[in-house]
């Protein structure tokens, strides 16, 4: 089988793409893939790491302010759109992929609209609660749409044909053990949280954990592994000269960047990230009571929409950036563990949702679809 994939922008679009090419891979270790993404975009690098051939074209995103600068932008995005469709198109007739998958970011809408036009099969992966603009005018044209949950559905086109595949969760995630990732990490019985804002750090939530990281140095109540970023590195010298003696607290372990988030995220019994598709998949898959604050910065506010599909169904803790204080993370982690329930009820619901086979649902949707073809 021959199979085109398209997608980029974010590593949301990438990951689920080089995860699913991976499976289809071990499969079928004949199939024949090729990657298509945005030139100059992070799947330039991220693609060829992971060993699939990669083609590039050249497209943008359109600039939604209304500046002199965000106009100019706009026009020579325009533009490209002519241009990534004729590069599309090139690259479709070249490689004559039996199916086209889409995993969204704008560098797919041209792919993939080509991919329908010329008559090849074609699917596309929404990993959010809230769909992007290109999945959006894409779902009406595809074969099929899948989603990551059921939430989604609505946002797409009427005659969409969707089915919930859920998100393509990292094996290591999925074989990760509690109590072995707790003697790994050098971790006992007390109560484990683990937070981050990802691998270049969010400014508030380093600022958001300070007093909750001084309290638990000083009464040992909390084991607490904080990945403070690669722009957080100001955090440790803050916390010295609050009194925070690294050495001596040996409940506290501060890293820029956590490396091993497999075995971390099993240790934890409350995660406080954002609200990020894949990871909130593998807070799922892991069964963990979570408090979540969605970065305000991201197209459409789709992590606040993610967020909510795990919060009405009790499986997360919403903190809005707008709210969020030291005092407030403060209390409501308190809460968590202190209410009836708390972080095991979370927890549990948080399981319900878990979709551990993605990747094969995914896969004989894709057999299926070009069968039928």
């Amino acid at each position: 089988m021959k199979v085109l994939f398209a997608g980029g922008g974010t590593a949301g679009h990438i990951n689920p793409a080089l995860a699913i090419a991976g499976y289809l891979r071990e499969q079928q270790p004949d199939a024949q893939i090729l990657y298509v993404g945005a030139k100059g975009g992070m799947e330039e690098r991220l693609v060829p790491e992971a060993g699939f051939p990669f083609e590039s074209i050249t497209i943008s995103g359109f600039q939604r302010k209304l500046t002199v600068k965000a106009l100019a932008r706009n026009v020579k995005t325009l533009v490209r759109i002519v241009t990534s469709t004729a590069e599309s198109r090139r690259i479709l007739r070249e490689f004559e992929p039996d199916l086209c998958v889409g995993t969204g970011g704008y560098v797919s809408g041209p792919v993939i609209r080509e991919a329908v036009k010329l008559g090849i099969p074609a699917l596309i992966h929404e990993q959010n609660a809230y769909p992007g603009v290109t999945n959006k005018l894409l779902s009406g044209k595809v074969n099929r749409v899948m989603l990551a949950v059921e939430d989604a559905k609505q946002y797409m086109a009427a005659d969409a044909k969707c089915t919930v595949t859920g998100n393509p969760v990292r094996q290591e995630i999925l074989r990760a053990d509690r109590e072995r990732a707790r003697r790994a990490l050098g971790l006992d019985e007390r109560p484990v949280i683990l937070s981050f804002g990802g691998s270049l750090g969010a400014r508030s939530i380093n600022e958001a954990v300070v007093e909750l990281l001084l309290s638990s140095a000083k009464n040992q109540k909390y084991q607490h592994i904080h990945g403070y970023g690669q722009h957080g590195g100001w955090l440790p010298e803050l916390l010295r000269e609050r009194g925070l003696n690294s050495g001596a607290a040996k409940n506290i372990q501060l890293k820029e960047y956590i490396r091993n988030m497999p075995d971390c995220m099993a240790a934890a019994d409350l995660v406080i990230c954002r609200a990020g598709a894949i990871t909130l998949s593998e807070l799922q898959a892991q069964g963990k009571a979570s408090i979540l604050i969605p970065s305000p910065n991201v197209a459409e506010n789709h992590q606040y929409h993610n967020a909510m599909a795990l919060v009405r169904r009790k499986a997360a803790i919403l903190l809005e950036e707008k709210d969020l204080s030291s005092e407030a993370l403060l209390k409501m982690v308190g809460q968590a563990f202190s209410s009836a329930g708390g972080v095991q009820e979370l927890g549990r619901n948080a399981k319900k949702m878990a979709i551990l086979d993605a990747n094969e649902r995914i896969y004989q949707i894709m057999l299926e679809t070009v069968q039928t073809a």
